[in-house]
């Protein structure tokens, strides 16, 4: 059973920063894509990013271009989405996806998910 875990979350002021993580377990890390979602209360869950499976190919979403940047560590079987210049707009719970079957951004798509780590960021 290939299980992932976010990990870094946490409340931060707005033009910090912060490193998630998130460890994949029970797979061949190198068979997976990774995505990265965000859901803010009251709000659809989001894509805002992802990597490729030999970190060769790495996106991150228009709205957040710039602030940021996804990596990926195959010898840790980890992949970290790297948060700066924080907004409180910013603020929801952060997961990362495997095993995406389709479009990078539609999280239906993906056959495992994460427990989530809250981003809180305040003005």
């Amino acid at each position: 059973q290939v299980q992932l875990v976010e990990a870094g979350g946490g409340l931060v002021q707005g033009g910090g920063s912060l490193r998630l993580s998130c460890v994949v377990s029970g797979g061949n890390f190198y068979n997976y894509a990774i995505g990265w979602f965000r859901q803010a209360p009251g709000k659809e869950r989001e894509f805002v990013g992802g990597v490729a499976r030999r970190a060769d190919t790495s996106l991150v979403e228009d709205s957040v271009k710039g602030r940021f940047a996804i990596s990926r560590d195959n010898a840790k079987n980890t992949v970290y989405l790297h948060l700066n210049s924080l907004k409180p707009e910013d603020t929801a719970v952060y997961y990362c996806a495997a095993e995406r079957a389709g479009p990078w951004y539609i999280p239906r798509q993906y056959a495992y998910w994460g427990q989530g780590t809250q981003v809180t960021v305040s003005s």
